[in-house]
């Protein structure tokens, strides 16, 4: 009997041990599943069963438990009863994790948003695409291609696939729930959004890229040499740590503050500007707060993005997420449907020319596909590369939108292509490789 109860006593100590070490990650694990529950049903207007059963059915966020209240637009989360964490939709700015920061009795302010209607076919217009022929296309290949894309799908969990050759939608495919105008969430690719604010800007001629960033607290310290161009290639120096496998920089900043700009803009350096290459979710809302300080009013930042190219391209599906301080979270929270996601790509192949109007200089598409040093080739300036050949079969001057699990635009130049991936699983699981040098077959 004394050995059982010593037994039993190791064993309750193992399991408050156990407890007292992960009880903290329960405010992230209920916060990412509240979050990306309340989206799903409010921005993408999709079931809560399916995002149960897809979107938070991965490791330890399958732990939590959630419920959706319609009436009031709010998703709450527990993992066994413990750590609620509630999550509400507002209109124009999408869901934010509540917490003693938030008031229910402020009134938001929204981004104004132009819709024009046209006759012009997509992708460079409101109107159907037009049903093109082109006979330089191998057509068999190409559904080859699409094969890859959607195969395995318990492994590469394709959701959506999309190619424009010279701006004609030649192929386009969808999973059950999902269609031409679901919204997908972008995740990292929403950086690349944020970064084509600054080269708006730059084309507007308000800023340059080797200006330093005007951060009122860096100015008597190191970090006055930090630039935007070092912000937009992740090479400040600054601290962070991006690791979403536990409670770390880019976890906290975006399931626990308020202010996503905040914590970033207190790091400390552990490099000179150049010295390193460290992808930052931080440094993204950094400059997004720094975009902010561009403008005299709130609401002119809100408007801006939308105002400048999102609606000016008819990417009229997307939604641009902002944290409890009106923030934009340019890091990780922007929908658009998978043609709009083509729209983006559409542009950037174009050079900044849409319909005869040039948004940017043509020059930033070569700034930002120039790679950053010591980030072996794979990253430019808010954008990735394949200029080291990380995917072998494709062409080297492929340059793309990369988001967590697998959401891709991809632009490459030398075959006036663009192509979408969306889905659930990335390289590789999912064969980046595989599926667009399969597409790359397909057309001269």
């Amino acid at each position: 009997m004394k050995l059982f109860k010593r037994i039993l006593l190791l064993l309750l100590i193992a399991i408050g041990i156990i407890v007292y070490l992960n009880y903290p990650k329960l405010n992230i694990i209920s916060g990412y599943a509240a979050k990306n529950m309340a989206s799903g049903v409010f921005v993408a207007e999709r079931s809560a069963a399916s995002i149960t059963q897809n979107d938070n059915n991965v490791p330890l966020i399958e732990l939590a438990d959630t419920e959706v209240d319609q009436t009031e637009k709010t998703a709450t989360s527990r993992v066994y009863g413990l750590m609620n964490r509630t999550a509400i939709y507002r209109d124009g700015l999408g869901t934010v994790l509540v917490n003693d920061d938030y008031d229910s009795d402020a009134t938001d302010l929204r981004p104004k948003r132009i819709q024009n209607t046209d006759t012009i076919a997509y992708p460079f217009g409101q109107a159907a695409p037009l049903d093109t022929v082109l006979p330089e296309i191998d057509q068999d290949q190409l559904d080859k291609a699409m094969a890859i894309a959607f195969g395995n799908a318990d492994v590469q969990k394709t959701r959506t696939a999309l190619v424009l050759y010279k701006g004609h939608l030649v192929a386009e495919k969808y999973v059950d729930g999902f269609d031409k105008d679901t919204p997908i969430l972008g995740w990292s690719m929403t950086k690349s959004v944020l970064a084509t604010c600054y080269s708006v800007l730059e084309q507007q001629g308000k800023l340059e890229m080797d200006w330093p960033a005007p951060i009122t607290s860096w100015e008597n310290d190191e970090r006055k040499n930090i630039t935007l161009n070092h912000l937009l290639r992740m090479q400040s120096g600054l601290e962070w740590d991006e690791d979403y496998s536990k409670i770390s920089d880019v976890t906290q900043m975006l399931f626990l503050d308020s202010d996503m700009t905040k914590s970033p803009r207190m790091k400390p350096m552990i490099a000179k500007p150049t010295e390193i290459w460290n992808y930052s979710s931080g440094t993204t809302n950094l400059l997004s707060g720094i975009l902010r300080q561009q403008f005299r009013s709130h609401q002119e930042y809100l408007d801006f993005p939308y105002s400048a190219f999102i609606d000016k391209i008819g990417m009229y599906s997307m939604l641009m997420e902002a944290d409890i301080a009106g923030n934009y979270v340019g890091s990780s929270y922007s929908w658009a449907s998978t043609r709009d996601w083509a729209r983006f790509g559409q542009l950037y192949l174009n050079r900044g020319n849409w319909n005869g109007e040039q948004i940017f200089k043509p020059e930033w598409v070569d700034y930002i596909t120039t790679p950053t040093l010591n980030s072996e080739g794979q990253y430019g300036a808010h954008f990735w590369l394949n200029a080291a050949g990380k995917y072998p079969d494709v062409p080297k001057d492929l340059f793309s939108c990369n988001g967590y699990q697998g959401q891709y635009v991809f632009v490459i130049p030398s075959k006036d292509l663009v192509v979408v991936r969306t889905g659930l699983a990335e390289n590789p699981e999912f064969d980046v490789n595989a599926f667009l040098s399969a597409v790359v077959k397909s057309v001269p």
